[in-house]
């Protein structure tokens, strides 16, 4: 039986939220509709934290509600766009992230200081600096896209982050180990010293090492299983 889209989103946003990715009622996931209509995507007006299946609902390539209530995000074009760029994505996370927010206004690039900086080898994190207003248009969102190329995420700057990946699952561990890799650099950065880092060949290796496809399921399970750790307490 295939996987419930609504039900991946859902579980998704309640993961980044419990990482720490919440930011009040701003921050969105998305799954790729199998019968390629368009974006399963969280609703506005609700918080990460508070996304079950029935605040999860269809927006078309165009923006249109096909399924599903509630308030559709102004930067739906953010997963339209991406997805109709790249066949190959199919989920989304944006959220705002502090360290990754804070690491990208830095004009400093993402390093492999640590493990978790690897899962972006070897195109590394670009940078979207043609507007740090909201992604409202099919023209930005194009723009987005373009700048993303084939990278894993990419740096909305002085606004946020944008993750991808094949499924949801995999989106949203990569907008968790972004920020991870944000931390530890900008901890890094605070000694003051002459910080080191993995090399392009040596870090391709360990990020498959790493995170092979196994390895990546099994943190989302990790993560599941905290959600309902967390839901029985």
């Amino acid at each position: 039986m295939a996987d419930d889209p609504r039900e991946l989103v859902g579980t998704a946003s309640r993961i980044l939220a419990r990482a720490g990715h919440n930011d009040l009622v701003w921050g969105h996931a998305s799954a790729r509709d199998s019968a390629d209509r368009g974006v399963w995507l969280k609703a506005a007006t609700w918080g990460l934290d508070e996304i079950t299946p029935d605040r999860v609902h269809l927006v078309g390539w165009d923006g249109t509600l096909l399924e599903g209530g509630g308030q559709r995000h102004h930067e739906y074009p953010i997963h339209t766009e991406i997805m109709a760029r790249r066949p190959d994505v199919g989920g989304i996370v944006h959220v705002h992230s502090p360290y990754s927010v804070a690491l990208a206004a830095s004009g400093v690039d993402l390093l492999p200081v640590s493990h978790s900086a690897n899962f972006f080898a070897p195109l590394g994190v670009p940078r979207f600096t043609e507007t740090t207003d909201l992604i409202l248009t099919e023209q930005l969102g194009q723009a987005v896209a373009a700048q993303l190329g084939d990278a894993r995420a990419i740096f909305l700057v002085n606004h946020g982050i944008v993750t991808v990946g094949a499924d949801v699952r995999e989106a949203t561990i990569a907008a968790i180990l972004l920020e991870m890799a944000c931390q530890q650099q900008l901890i890094t950065s605070g000694f003051h010293s002459w910080p080191t880092w993995t090399g392009d060949v040596e870090s391709l290796v360990k990020r498959d090492h790493i995170y092979p496809p196994t390895a990546v399921r099994s943190v989302w399970d990790y993560l599941e299983r905290g959600l309902s750790a967390q839901t029985k307490g």
